[in-house]
């Protein structure tokens, strides 16, 4: 085809595609990068603007991701509303089995940290400021056709209008929810976990020391991840709490006073009383893959490619690790004067990346699976992997590496760098 009217077309400037397009413009800034974001730009949301909520919904950033983001010079900025987590306390409820990480003994600064959504969408914009990326918005991607060396896509502007664009590839990271994945023939595989998120803000009358718990109960897993100033342990943290359909209607038909009763009942005393629980919202939990993520000018990122349980907080941090994959083969195949969408460029991408993505999916699948029996024998046999972990340094080793994100690139945009230096460290 002549030359395209741009080389990247991203579809969704949520986290990971505002993260995609940044990671290209800083490491192959010879590609044009255009984002296609349904919702409008405001010109004003810069991070000097930043107030945080207390029911701000965020993200557990695995140290691994935090290393990434150093790489993309975003860290600094992020950082200053970044709440870390120092300690990670795992427990069977009603049972014997811990097992407790300290960064401390992994020689880190943080496992893991907690940040708010809109704060890493604000620090992201900021950056992307600076680039020369491209924005439509309010528009949406509605159809795309493939054409000789890329492909020729549909867009629906904020006016109802339509325009077309053509580019080498066509990243879709508008999460696994706005169908336009289906649209393009993508077929993805659907496991229903049968329960419920329910994520709100909590306060405890005694400080989370920036620990964060996993707490499995008969009723499904809970998290409690530290939240709020990054400097100073406070009150207030994250609540990934696992309902089933049944639960959840009951719960949110509480009183605010009542849900932070019953939440008393399932998680125990370890942070004292509950004393306050924010705006609740939840979604359904379903293990959503894709076999084929990619396909001649189209890959699939992020939630769009793979969405997760939540338990050990892992799914953003594989979709960050995803598109840095990809932004590797992007930069190889510009410095060897392939297209971007070219289909084996694609396929190196997905091959690199599925590894990553059966084994994270397989650690959080069976995390949900084993801790949602209730045969004595299993109970036993679980309790004694958890001590287990407590005290054998290697197996410990491991599940650390998992909790921080260590195990899956082994350097960021094809260079030895941190990530590669951690990793090894961590093996």
């Amino acid at each position: 085809m002549t030359k395209p009217d741009t080389d990247l077309i991203i579809a969704g400037g949520g986290l990971a595609g505002a993260t995609l397009a940044l990671a290209v413009a800083r490491m192959v800034p010879s590609l044009r990068v255009t984002v296609v974001e349904a919702f409008p730009l405001s010109p004003d949301a810069l991070p000097e603007s930043y107030q945080p909520s207390y029911d701000a919904r965020s993200t557990a950033l695995a140290w691994g991701s935090r290393l990434i983001f150093e790489e993309l010079g975003l860290w600094r900025r992020l950082a200053e509303h970044a709440t870390p987590i120092h300690h990670i306390h795992v427990s069977d409820r009603g049972h014997f089995g811990v097992t407790r990480l300290h960064a401390s003994e992994h020689g880190q600064e943080a496992l893991g940290y907690v940040a708010d959504n809109r704060w890493m969408g604000l620090c992201l914009m900021r950056e992307l400021l600076e680039t020369g990326v491209q924005w439509q918005a309010p528009a949406e991607v509605t159809d795309m056709t493939p054409i000789p060396d890329g492909v020729r896509v549909e867009l629906t502007t904020g006016d109802n209008g339509t325009r077309e664009m053509t580019a080498h590839c066509l990243v879709v990271a508008d999460g696994g929810r706005s169908g336009l994945r289906e649209k393009l023939g993508f077929q993805p595989s659907h496991h229903s976990y049968g329960q419920n998120a329910l994520i709100a803000n909590v306060s405890t009358s005694d400080s989370h020391g920036f620990s964060a718990f996993e707490r499995f109960t008969d009723a499904g897993p809970m998290a409690l991840l530290p939240h709020g100033s990054p400097a100073r342990a406070g009150h207030q943290s994250a609540l990934v709490w696992t309902l089933t359909d049944k639960a959840l209607a009951e719960v949110l038909e509480l009183s605010d006073d009542d849900k932070c009763r019953r939440l008393q009942e399932r998680f125990g005393w370890r942070l004292g009383r509950f004393t306050r629980i924010g705006t609740c919202h939840h979604y359904p939990l379903t293990l959503t893959t894709v076999d084929e993520p990619v396909r001649p000018g189209v890959a699939l990122v992020g939630n769009a490619a793979h969405a997760l349980h939540p338990v050990a907080g892992q799914g953003f941090n594989l979709a960050l690790r995803g598109l840095m994959t990809l932004v590797e083969q992007f930069r190889l195949a510009t410095e060897q004067g392939k297209s971007i969408g070219d289909l084996d460029v694609l396929r190196r991408y997905q091959s690199l990346h599925r590894r990553d993505w059966q084994q994270t999916v397989r650690f959080s699948d069976s995390l949900v699976r084993l801790f949602g029996q209730s045969m004595p024998p299993i109970i036993a046999a679980r309790d004694a992997g958890l001590v287990g972990l407590d005290l054998l340094p290697g197996a410990k080793r491991w599940f650390a590496s998992k909790a921080m994100g260590l195990g899956g690139r082994r350097a960021v945009i094809g260079r030895p760098g941190k990530l590669d230096r951690e990793v090894t460290r961590n093996e």
